[in-house]
């Protein structure tokens, strides 16, 4: 680095995970751990995708602790949960006095991962201004603080994480392309839990011994039968969930535990099959149910405004370019065919038909309402179906 005072305390790694915890017994997950050997002693970038809470962080704190700066630090960048506005002071850092309130100079995540790891999770969340200076330290290590007039050098193994398909979003123009590739140097896709049923039994084990020293309780033995029947769950929230009620077991006990696990209540607004698993994939549904959601609000926010986008941005705190894609993603018409949408308002959508009848099937309504009618409270629901447990890492 160029300037002395920009060394900080580095985050403490926690305690490795076993080697066997981390990549199981599964064939699909020992092609990862033989790829993973190869790349690891590289300072080459790497981009982990997969479905939430599927082990992509785990993955990455052990590609750091077997790599050339294992002995650096380890700093995790949230992208989705960094507001806009404070994403480029929180990523590069500012200089004193380069705003009002700035009376100290502050190193930036990027920086503070000098001669160490970089964890970028969930990567698709950075908007393209911050990409484009993201691409530049990639390339040569070099960037500017906030208000500083001088370059700032770092050496740092840079990790990216997902859980989007970053080609389908190069496409819709919300991730640079050449980033993509910078990033994309070793690509690892972590299998969800249905997918490796065979990793369960040890997983379950070890969370088990970690939530009993976390919780200072007595270590409950699982049984044979109890770990086919975790192995029988299809574990849509994969580890975190498994975590989740690995925490209720060593809490609650077997018992209480089998008898929450079968008297779950249904969540409304999902269709059911036999009564006890969704129809579609959890992922799915969500899915369907947010676009929906979005695409009644932002019909009703454009019909507002007499579909004047600009305006119907500003109302939605989103950029013109982001309600652009978003207009093409839920399939409402372009600003050309706005006087065909005003004229008939009130005619169906396949979107909104879809979120009625998910409702109803939740509900047992016979004649739910449209949800063009009450986008507020599909929104919550969504938003409310996406929530998860934090991840035990091996503290």
């Amino acid at each position: 680095m160029s300037k002395s005072d920009k060394l900080v305390v580095p985050e403490q790694v926690p305690g490795p995970i076993p080697e066997e915890i981390v990549f199981g017994s599964s064939e699909v997950m020992q092609a990862i751990r033989r790829k993973v050997g190869k790349l690891a002693q590289t300072v080459v970038p790497v981009l982990i995708q997969g479905e939430s809470g599927s082990g992509k962080e785990i993955l990455a704190r052990y590609i750091h602790l077997n790599s050339p700066y294992r002995e650096g630090p380890f700093i995790k960048v949230s992208c989705a949960a960094i507001p806009s506005d404070l994403t480029e002071s929180e990523l590069f850092g500012y200089s004193k006095g380069a705003f009002t309130g700035a009376n100290d100079a502050k190193p930036g995540r990027v920086e503070m991962a000098h001669l160490g790891s970089l964890y970028l999770d969930e990567i698709a969340e950075l908007d393209p201004t911050r990409q484009a200076k993201l691409l530049q330290v990639l390339q040569d290590g070099r960037f500017y603080r906030i208000g500083d007039q001088e370059e700032t050098r770092i050496d740092t193994r840079v990790i990216c994480a997902t859980n989007r398909n970053l080609e389908k979003e190069i496409t819709a123009g919300t991730f640079r392309q050449d980033l993509f590739y910078r990033i994309n140097v070793f690509h690892i896709f972590m299998p969800p839990l249905r997918q490796r049923r065979e990793d369960i039994p040890a997983m379950a084990q070890h969370l088990v011994t970690m939530c009993a020293r976390r919780f200072d309780r007595p270590r409950p033995p699982l049984s044979g039968e109890t770990l086919r029947w975790m192995q029988n769950h299809d574990w849509p929230g994969n580890i975190r969930e498994l975590e989740n009620w690995v925490i209720r077991y060593v809490l609650m006990g077997a018992p209480e535990l089998r008898a929450a696990f079968d008297n779950r209540e249904p969540i409304p607004g999902l269709p059911t099959g036999d009564g006890s698993k969704p129809v579609l994939p959890l992922k799915e549904i969500t899915k369907n149910v947010i676009m929906a959601a979005e695409r009644a609000l932002i019909l009703k926010t454009l019909e507002h405004h007499h579909w004047n986008r600009r305006r119907t941005a500003e109302t939605l705190k989103v950029s013109y370019r982001a309600l652009i894609y978003k207009i093409r993603q839920v399939g409402l018409p372009s600003k050309r065919l706005a006087k065909r949408a005003v004229v008939a308002p009130n005619a169906p959508t396949a979107n909104a038909e879809a979120l009625a009848g998910a409702a109803a099937a939740g509900t047992g309504s016979a004649s739910p309402a449209p949800a063009a009618t009450s986008p507020a409270s599909a929104t919550a629901t969504a938003m409310a179906s996406t929530a998860a447990p934090a991840i035990l890492r091996g503290e």
